[in-house]
């Protein structure tokens, strides 16, 4: 048997801003959200992004699985730099040419001191990569963020991450994710 990823986004947080690697608990909707996204369900591992909104969650599941637990910080979502915690409405009105230039292209247009998407994606795809390494078989659920999901998906469909806006990472999705390696940045 060979290893299969499923990637899992935490639940809402009752937050409406891009909240990167602010620490924010989840709310009572993002925890039934995620008790339900799982329920039939089964993994053999269970790796996680160390941020409360994934984390506590990822522990609650492990305990009741009886399955093992790893928390991976490379796992976080995306630091945005000076926007993080800002209303989308509020980077809207006032910073709203750059809010389009980095939804229409993240790696050239990054917020003002956020992290690179080469930063970015090389700690997910080394994350990733040690998860393929550590599992050899088996089934891993990986608990982490919106962005990183859109970032592995577009690198394992071989998108480019100007597609990241169009795809679709409902809080508590499941997303199954053919992972050969993450590439260089």
């Amino acid at each position: 048997m060979s290893i299969a990823i499923e990637l899992l986004r935490h639940g809402d947080t009752g937050q409406r801003s891009y909240r990167g690697q602010l620490d924010d608990a989840l709310s009572e909707l993002g925890w039934s959200q995620l008790r339900e996204a799982v329920v039939g369900r089964q993994w053999d591992a269970i790796v996680s992004s160390t941020l409360q909104r994934c984390a506590s969650f990822a522990r609650e599941l492990a305990q009741a699985r009886d399955v093992p637990l790893r928390l991976d910080a490379r796992l976080a979502e995306y630091h945005f730099g000076q926007w993080q915690g800002v209303p989308i409405e509020t980077l809207a009105d006032e910073q709203g040419d750059a809010l389009a230039r980095f939804w229409a292209n993240p790696v050239a247009h990054p917020p003002p001191g956020g992290e690179t998407f080469a930063q970015f994606h090389a700690r997910l795809a080394a994350a990733l990569d040690d998860i393929v390494a550590t599992s050899a078989h088996g089934r891993v659920l990986v608990v982490t963020h919106g962005g990183a999901i859109r970032l592995l998906r577009c690198v394992a469909e071989g998108r480019d991450f100007s597609d990241m806006a169009g795809i679709d990472v409902a809080h508590a999705s499941l997303h199954a994710l053919p992972w050969s390696g993450g590439g260089a940045g």
